[in-house]
């Protein structure tokens, strides 16, 4: 039992290491690239920014681009685990919010940087373009996680009746996209437009406003279905035209 716990240890050390140096990588990046342009800003400029050599970059990202771009390409996983290992009597919108919730934890410390890196894909289309495509990736990729979590129809059935066989892993490969119900593919999309607003609202107004406290609050609003907040009235005339003349 014991070493099995040093190794545990030692394993969780390891992680945050990487975890750290490759955050030190996408922090210099998006400093370097708000400053020069992320053209101009070439891999030696990171590495010796962040205080390791080239070749440690390429250990962590598979190209330039994808620094400015992924500031952890793990994440993605780690959320998907975190669906798949939650309480099975979770309702999905719930599970999807906490697994997202314990990566977003540092968000506020981070607010300088997630501007910062904001600002660096609005200057460069292209990193944009590969922004989007990476999302929606990792979107589908969370719908197959969520679809294997709902059971049969959502995907199980399905890929067993294309004969496949399910993955017992993190659901990655458990069907095709035309094999996922949409259950899970509006789940997906919802939770991930959900991040985004809470972000971009935080942006603007904090403070006083906390992440934690934003974030809370846009799943409370899709759990109970999205209803009008009291208060908040809509002056539109019922057949939907404008009040404006």
């Amino acid at each position: 039992m014991q070493s099995v716990t040093t190794k545990g240890a030692r394993t969780g050390l390891r992680e945050r290491k990487k975890q750290a140096t490759r955050a030190a990588l996408a922090e210099a990046a998006v400093r370097l690239a708000a400053e020069h342009g992320a053209e101009n800003v070439t891999v030696e400029a990171i590495s010796d920014a962040a205080g390791v050599s080239p070749r440690t970059f390429f250990n962590y990202f598979d190209s330039h681009d994808d620094a400015f771009v992924m500031a952890d390409p793990d994440v993605g996983g780690r959320i998907r685990r975190a669906i798949r290992d939650a309480p099975a009597e979770l309702p999905p919108l719930e599970a999807v919010r906490e697994a997202m919730a314990g990566e977003l934890a540092d968000v506020e410390r981070q607010h300088e940087v997630w501007s910062l890196r904001a600002k660096v894909l609005r200057k460069s289309p292209h990193l944009l373009a590969r922004g989007l495509g990476l999302h929606m990736a990792e979107e589908r990729d969370l719908a197959r996680t969520i679809a294997r979590r709902l059971g049969p129809r959502a995907g199980t059935e399905a890929a067993a009746e294309a004969g496949t066989e399910a993955d017992p892993g993190d659901g990655a490969k458990l069907c095709d996209d035309a094999d996922i119900e949409l259950y899970p593919r509006l789940l997906a999309a919802v939770a991930g437009t959900a991040v985004r607003v809470a972000i971009e609202h935080w942006y603007a107004h904090s403070p006083p406003m906390t992440f934690p406290d934003i974030f809370r609050d846009v799943f409370t609003h899709l759990s109970s279905g999205l209803p009008q907040p009291p208060g908040q009235t809509d002056d539109r005339p019922s057949d939907g035209r404008s009040t404006e003349s």
